[in-house]
């Protein structure tokens, strides 16, 4: 098989670790595979590296970052190639740009164009396994080093693997897959042995942190097959990610996902006239500000309430984008100490009482729903932050999760 394979930051942190990256490399290699690793900075190089940029300047150009932050990759790549050539295997490091990896010209936030695959099916003919520094690539119209942004190591893997045609893509991190729900919450927690790109989307969405969802988004349109596993226990089997008609028993509920990087902004009689939502949501967007949930009420009497939420690190811009409106309404109201609770299964879409399970197993536990959002394979409720633990623990119970 053609193997891409994945490490981030912690899978590489330390020379001991990169030696351990080295051994799981290495007998895949002695099974007969052909190997691409694709990898991260080490853990805590990247943050180090802005330290210093921002220590010399206020706002560094964010050209010279992509070059300054691309080195923690070609750092692990080299060190790694290093590794494994001392136990005598055949190996090559690349960067992005060797790898042919272009990019628009969105520099810290690049996204990829296309990926010339000519040198890594010549290296693979050469008989050499090949390291890439995830991350980076160069902008198509100028030839610079950029960088892909969060997840962009992830997102390297997914897209040379659609660009080779590789039979799989095997992302490693320091958890053994995806799981029904957070383990730390709900010890009971089972790894799944597939999911499917779309609930998986709607999981990483939804504050699920084991996978980015740039990456799952680029798996589906590339038909990529993915396994999410652990560097520390590579023995053990991981979970797929593949397309739904892959998946024969399609379980009603797959997970529970609970984000707690969230506000809720309440708008209280708000004017009832068109193109209000619009301007609000607008002035929202063009600060960049990603709004999740939204609810209107019905009008009366010329007003309305408006309630929406958005990730914990907007809220003070969120509050000075609100400024603009306060004449349009009675009232602007913050709550910062709010959860939001997804329930997420491709099931959900043939059966019935998915919702109104949901429902009832929060009240039978006190529980108080705020806004409720709800999707094909999704249900989403804001619950305030104190019930967190125990309304995801209510619901793996109430979905039979852990059997």
């Amino acid at each position: 098989m053609l193997k891409v394979l994945k490490f981030g930051g912690t899978s590489v942190a330390n020379l001991e670790k990169i030696k351990n990256v080295s051994k799981i490399i290495s007998k895949q290699r002695d099974e007969g595979h052909d190997i691409i690793a694709v990898v991260s900075a080490m853990s805590g190089e990247t943050n180090k590296l802005l330290k210093y940029a921002h220590k010399l300047s206020k706002k560094p150009k964010k050209n010279e970052l992509d070059m300054l932050l691309s080195a923690g990759e070609r750092i692990t790549s080299s060190l790694l190639s290093i590794v494994l050539n001392e136990h005598n295997y055949k190996t090559i490091s690349m960067s992005g740009r060797i790898a042919g990896i272009v990019t628009d010209d969105k520099h810290t936030n690049a996204r990829i164009k296309s990926i010339d695959v000519k040198n890594l099916k010549n290296e693979i003919k050469n008989g050499n396994i090949i390291i890439v520094a995830g991350f980076q690539g160069i902008t198509y119209n100028t030839n610079r080093v950029s960088t892909l942004g969060r997840g962009g190591s992830d997102l390297s893997a997914v897209a040379i693997a659609g660009a080779i045609k590789a039979d799989l893509c095997e992302l490693y991190t320091d958890v053994d897959g995806i799981y029904t729900t957070d383990p730390r919450i709900e010890p009971k927690a089972k790894k799944l042995n597939k999911i499917s790109y779309d609930e998986m989307l709607e999981l990483a969405s939804s504050g699920a942190k084991v996978l980015q969802n740039r990456s799952v988004e680029m798996a589906k349109k590339l038909n990529v097959n993915l396994i999410s596993r652990s560097s520390f226990t590579p023995d053990v089997e991981g979970t797929l990610i593949t397309k739904e008609e892959n998946i024969m028993e399609k379980p009603v509920v797959s997970g529970i996902a609970v984000d707690k990087d969230q506000v809720r902004v309440g708008m209280f009689k708000v004017s009832d006239k068109p193109g209000i939502a619009a301007s609000i949501f607008s002035s929202l967007a063009n600060e960049d500000i990603n709004v999740d949930m939204i609810v209107q009420t019905v009008g009366v009497d010329g007003k309305t309430d408006l309630d929406f939420t958005i990730p914990t690190n907007d809220f003070e811009k969120c509050k000075n984008v609100m400024e603009k409106f306060v004449k349009d309404t009675q009232k602007i109201d913050y709550n910062e100490f709010i959860c939001k609770i997804s329930i997420v299964g491709v099931g959900m879409k043939s059966h019935t009482g998915v919702a109104s399970k949901a429902f009832s197993t929060l009240a039978q536990e006190g529980i108080n729903i705020r806004i409720i959002s709800t999707s094909e394979i999704k249900i989403s409720m804001i619950v305030e932050e104190k019930y967190a633990e125990l309304a995801v623990r209510a619901l793996h119970e109430a979905y039979n999760l852990d059997k």
